[in-house]
């Protein structure tokens, strides 16, 4: 009510917002001064008719003078002019954003989903927060996936690299990438190329592990131990190769999928510890299972 009628008072006295200043012994006006009561740049009259506070620089509380607000065009009875949950300050000394835009960039999201959901560039529309190749509203609009995570599932494949091979940038187990140690090595008795159990065993754990991963090829290289010969060695080392590819091929794995080399004696010789009497350097009576990826990229693991 006090303010009603302070309001009303100013009304009532001032003409065209200003104060008359009489000099002594003339009654002529000798000094015409704005009234702005609330010192924001907007003369009293004119805040009245604004219907803003002439008694507050800043009507709406919003960090923006009322004076900046109409200047700027934004709402100075409003502390948010755009309805984006933002106040106008915050836009306009805080995110540099428009406070009459409640989605400055253009990009389909609104300044506060951008700020405060997503942190993400509300002035970038072509934003890419994480450096993924993939801007910040493709992840969130078309690809449901994080725009401040360049890997999102976590598999080391980029969501940039997942979208590009057509594989889920969601789902850490596509696509499934097949490492060294994930296929088994298996060793030969002396001057044997017969698959053993033990050896068998390990092959089927290796067919499961190819057969879930279409994006491999396998290289099977064969090895011997010193023993006897090059020549001799070279071919069993071909033979025991072939019995690998055997197993695979009778197992589901197509030959297509299948690269074989016999490498005959193994790199290095085994020490004089590892020789007979136990019928010792198994070790490099071997064939080893290399995967071989199709795939476009390589994981950061």
């Amino acid at each position: 009510m006090k303010r009603n009628f302070h309001l009303l008072f100013l009304a009532l006295f001032l003409s065209a917002g200003v104060l008359t200043q009489y000099g002594c012994g003339s009654s002529e006006p000798a000094v015409v001064i704005p009234v702005d009561t609330d010192g924001d740049g907007v003369t009293d009259d004119q805040e009245i008719l604004n219907g803003t506070d002439p008694m507050s620089a800043d009507s709406d509380g919003d960090g923006v003078s009322d004076a900046e607000e109409l200047e700027r065009g934004t709402d100075p009875n409003s502390a948010d002019s755009d309805g984006d949950g933002l106040s106008d300050g915050d836009e306009v000394n805080t995110y540099g954003t428009d406070p009459t835009n409640a989605d400055s960039d253009g990009d389909g999201l609104s300044d506060y989903d951008e700020v405060i959901t997503y942190k993400t560039d509300p002035n970038n529309a072509n934003g890419d927060a994480d450096g993924d190749g993939v801007s910040d509203v493709d992840e969130i609009n078309t690809y449901n996936t994080d725009p401040t995570n360049a890997d999102s599932d976590g598999d080391g494949f980029t969501d940039g690299q997942e979208i590009d091979m057509g594989t889920n940038p969601t789902n850490g187990d596509d696509p499934v990438f097949v490492s060294s140690s994930d296929l088994s090595t298996i060793n030969f008795n002396f001057d044997r190329s017969s698959i053993t159990d033990d050896a068998a065993q390990a092959l089927a754990e290796n067919v499961e592990v190819l057969n879930n991963a279409p994006a491999f090829r396998v290289r099977v290289d064969a090895y011997t131990d010193h023993v006897g010969g090059d020549q001799y060695n070279l071919r069993l080392s071909l033979r025991r190769a072939a019995a690998v590819v055997a197993f695979y091929t009778s197992n589901g794995i197509s030959e297509d999928r299948i690269e074989s080399r016999g490498l005959g004696k193994a790199p290095v010789e085994c020490s004089e510890t590892e020789k007979e009497p136990n019928d010792g350097c198994e070790k490099n009576r071997r064939a080893e299972s290399n995967p071989i990826s199709t795939l476009k990229y390589t994981p950061d693991m």
